[in-house]
């Protein structure tokens, strides 16, 4: 079942208000923390590390903007996760800090510029960055007193880590005595263990023919190896590590971060010869181009790349900000890629209504990660890219938990081929599927929809929720969770059923009162809700339906328009005629009801199994019409057209004040309408007007009947 996103998780950083700001701020945190838990600490995580550093950018984006609102526990004053039980805790002697992204040539650009404005650095002044690949595994810092490996821990919440020195003992390739030359009394080396895709691969392989746990890419199996309780099995795993920084260190061996990594390696540790000195964006820029077109050929997972200012003492001007260095920048690759067959187009039905494919793939793995479904976004994505079933795919993972089709490698395709036809009817319920015209833009849609909103079970909860709620039928008593808790019990599953419950109950073996969370006096209390609730405004009835674009302010004209509900759906029927019948034109005509919202009702009363549902919904509620103020007045009834600039108040007003005398307000002139009236500048509808022989009226003579 998909989890249901948070309202404020929706609104763009600048339109947030305050509160929002602040309930979202709450809700990243709490959402980032849990992520940094089953990553640092399950070696299990739920999200990509796009789409984690979309939740980090949104956050810092709020705070930027509400800096006061900023909490305590911030995820921006935060590395990782908590130390978990199991293991000693060591607190680092320099916290493990973090970096900033980079996500674009112009964010490179940018940093660049960033660290030469504040050194005060001119162009003729030398400014040098060392560039190295930023591995994807489990950061580490390895403590050398005079030489000799002491101790071992994970990076844990930046401050402090879990003791992991005897498991870090048993890699072969982390040395317990440092040789050579330089070597300060006292350093803490820091670097990435990680596993190789050729030796992740014979792991795998191995656990699945012991009937082991099976890892879902090499950073899972290495942090998974690492972190055993039992050293003796980290031994057997195929651990390997590369050294890039420091953390306490008396003294370094070298000015610059170049020559301190050239020392790492004269004493024993490894070291990625891939690492590299440039001397300005452009040459980080290349050598990040160079580096992805490597990426494939590396043999371990990479993720970007990592650029630090070379000098020592520029780095250390520079200092740091927040949980990141200023000096420090990780420029993240976009998502991998990967080939594949596609087997089948699946149609899925969100509860909504929207029809999205889903692209049934040949298993492949792509970044470490074995994927099987793909996004194919919409019908015309599928169209563009010309996606056809047996078609050899690329496939990449992006910032979605569901990775995307990107195209098609045409020269495989299969001979004999065909376009697919995507279906016009709901593959869930058989209703018809429907793409809507935006009025706006002029545009159709690109969503697909089915119409069969009241039937239609991939639709059912969310149309129920709807009908109960407080604006529609606003039965006490039955919110989201009993609605819920009913339909997976199969008590109710269409809006009738509502109605029918106790009924239903009373022949029950398992009765309402007997359930957990119930008993005979709320049960009582829920029947007579229910039945209170059996003769509604038609205004809420109609509400309640929930079709699309029926919003509240819309059902209330619809009622006032059409009176009774018999009225309102056999019109509805007729609607569907085309849009040259009288019913069309009678219903688009009306003022607030526009072509799209026309469409979207004709829609759901063409639909049998709407119409069907309604005709049972009527058997155990009774709709009534809506009271008009003034019944009496000599404009009940009557269908008028205000057109023009009107002097002595806004056309808005007009409305309303006519609305309250009974009449129906009008969009457009037909032979139906009694009266237009006619302010200032009026064009085409007072011609109409004239034509068919329409009173036409000025706005005082308006005045003087509404008055008489």
């Amino acid at each position: 079942m998909k989890k249901t996103e948070h309202p404020t998780a929706t609104i763009e950083v600048a339109a947030l208000s305050e509160d929002e700001a602040r309930t979202e701020l709450a809700r990243l945190a709490a959402e980032i923390g849990r992520h940094d838990a089953l990553y640092h600490q399950s070696d299990a995580p739920e999200i990509s590390d796009a789409e984690y550093d979309k939740l980090r950018r949104r956050n810092e984006a709020i705070e930027t903007r509400f800096p006061e609102l900023r909490l305590a526990d911030s995820p921006t004053l935060k590395v990782g996760a908590p130390v978990a039980d199991g293991f000693g805790k060591i607190t680092h002697r320099v916290p493990m800090l973090s970096l900033g992204n980079a996500f674009s040539q112009e964010d490179v650009t940018d940093f660049v510029a960033r660290i030469g404005k504040f050194l005060g650095l001119g162009e003729a002044d030398e400014l040098a960055f060392t560039a190295e690949p930023k591995i994807d595994g489990l950061s580490i810092s390895l403590r050398y007193d005079n030489g000799r490996l002491i101790e071992a821990a994970t990076r844990g919440d930046g401050a402090e880590g879990e003791n992991v020195t005897a498991n870090v003992k048993t890699i072969d390739e982390i040395p317990e005595r440092l040789g050579g030359p330089d070597i300060p009394a006292s350093i803490d080396v820091r670097g990435e263990i990680f596993m190789s895709h050729a030796d992740f691969q014979k792991l795998n392989a191995e656990q699945e023919a012991t009937g082991g746990k099976l890892f879902a890419n090499p950073r899972n199996a290495a942090a998974g190896s690492l972190r055993q309780l039992d050293a003796s099995i980290t031994a057997k795993r195929p651990l390997r590590f590369f050294a890039y920084g420091w953390g306490a260190a008396e003294p370094l061996p070298a000015d610059t971060q170049s020559g301190v990594v050239d020392a790492f390696e004269g004493w024993g540790l490894p070291v990625n010869r891939e690492m590299r000195r440039c001397e300005s964006a452009a040459e980080l820029m290349a050598y990040y181009r160079e580096l992805e077109l490597k990426r494939a050929s590396l043999g371990y997972d990479i993720d970007g790349i990592v650029y630090k200012v070379d000098r020592l003492d520029f780095q250390e001007r520079l200092g740091f900000v927040s949980r990141a260095p200023r000096w420090a920048v990780a420029h993240k690759f976009p998502a991998e890629q990967a080939t594949t067959v596609l087997n089948d187009i699946e149609i899925q039905v969100g509860r909504t209504g929207s029809l999205t494919p889903v692209a049934k793939l040949e298993p492949v793995t792509v970044g470490g990660v074995v994927v099987s479904n793909a996004t194919l976004h919409n019908e015309d994505e599928i169209a563009r890219k010309d996606v056809r079933l047996g078609d050899t795919v690329i496939v990449q993972r992006a910032g979605d938990v569901i990775p995307q089709v990107v195209s098609v490698v045409l020269e495989k395709r299969p001979e004999g081929s065909k376009p697919f036809e995507y279906p016009v009817v709901c593959p869930a319920c058989g209703s018809h599927a429907v793409r809507e015209l935006d009025e706006k833009t002029g545009k159709t849609d690109a969503v697909r929809r089915c119409t069969g909103g009241l039937i239609c079970p991939a639709q059912r909860v969310e149309r129920l929720k709807h009908f109960v709620s407080r604006n529609a039928f606003d039965i006490d008593g039955l919110g989201d969770k009993s609605i819920q808790a009913f339909y997976d019990d199969g008590l109710i599953q269409s809006p009738q059923d509502i109605f029918t419950l106790q009924k239903r109950d009373q022949r029950s073996l398992k009765r309402l009162k007997d359930r957990e969370g119930w008993g005979e006096q709320s049960a009582a209390k829920l029947f007579a809700a229910i039945d209170t609730r059996r003769k509604v405004p038609l205004d809420r009835f109609i509400f309640g339906l929930g079709i699309r674009h029926v919003g509240e302010t819309t059902a209330k004209v619809l009622a006032r328009s059409y009176s009774d509900i018999s009225t309102f759906k056999a019109q509805m029927i007729a609607a569907g005629g085309g849009k040259e019948c009288e019913a069309w034109l009678d219903l688009n005509n009306i003022d607030g009801i526009g072509e799209t919202v026309s469409s979207a009702i004709v829609e759901f009363f063409a639909e049998p199994h709407n119409v069907a549902a309604v005709d049972a919904l009527l058997e155990e509620v009774e709709p009534q019409a809506l009271e008009t103020v003034a019944t009496a007045s000599a404009v009940a009834g009557k269908t008028v057209v205000f057109t023009g600039t009107l002097a002595n108040k806004s056309r808005g007003e007009a409305k309303a004040q006519a609305e309250r005398l009974g009449a129906k307000v009008s969009g457009s002139v037909s032979k139906k309408t009694d009266y237009v009236v006619a302010g200032a500048d009026a064009g085409s509808k007072l011609k109409k007007a004239r034509d068919l022989g329409v009173t036409v009226m000025t706005e005082d003579e308006w005045e003087e009947l509404i008055s008489g």
